[in-house]
């Protein structure tokens, strides 16, 4: 079960790590085929913006592998633990300022994850 739990951290970490590619190097043509809500001739405009907040999603993925690769097991699941409520935290507001579809996408993910490592990690 413990394995189950890291492989989803690891699922969310890779999906931030997807998003950090879009939002830092192709916000101009994957960017504007993944977020459709946004006007297209605002895309290039906000090339900056959004190459800040896909930093962030790398921050985010690099602390979830990070506490993969933590042998203690108490700090594992504390690291963990912060890491995926920061994206939970960040799907829910995503999700009510946005879309709503964040929440599936995203906090869910992070939420199952969270609730593995809370049940198997010692």
């Amino acid at each position: 079960m413990k394995v189950f739990a890291q492989i989803m951290i690891a699922l969310v970490a890779v999906e931030h790590l997807y998003i950090l590619w879009i939002e830092m190097f192709a916000w101009t043509t994957k960017g504007k085929a993944t977020f459709k809500t946004l006007p297209p001739h605002l895309f290039e405009q906000t090339t900056t913006l959004a190459a800040n907040q896909g930093l962030y999603n790398g921050f985010l993925a690099a602390g979830l592998i990070w506490s993969l690769l933590i042998s203690d097991p108490l700090w594992a699941k504390n690291v963990a633990l912060f890491f995926l409520a920061c994206v939970v935290v960040a799907g829910l507001y995503g999700g009510l300022t946005a879309g709503k579809s964040i929440i599936i996408k995203q906090a869910l993910p992070a939420l199952i994850a969270l609730a593995l490592v809370l049940v198997t990690f010692n």
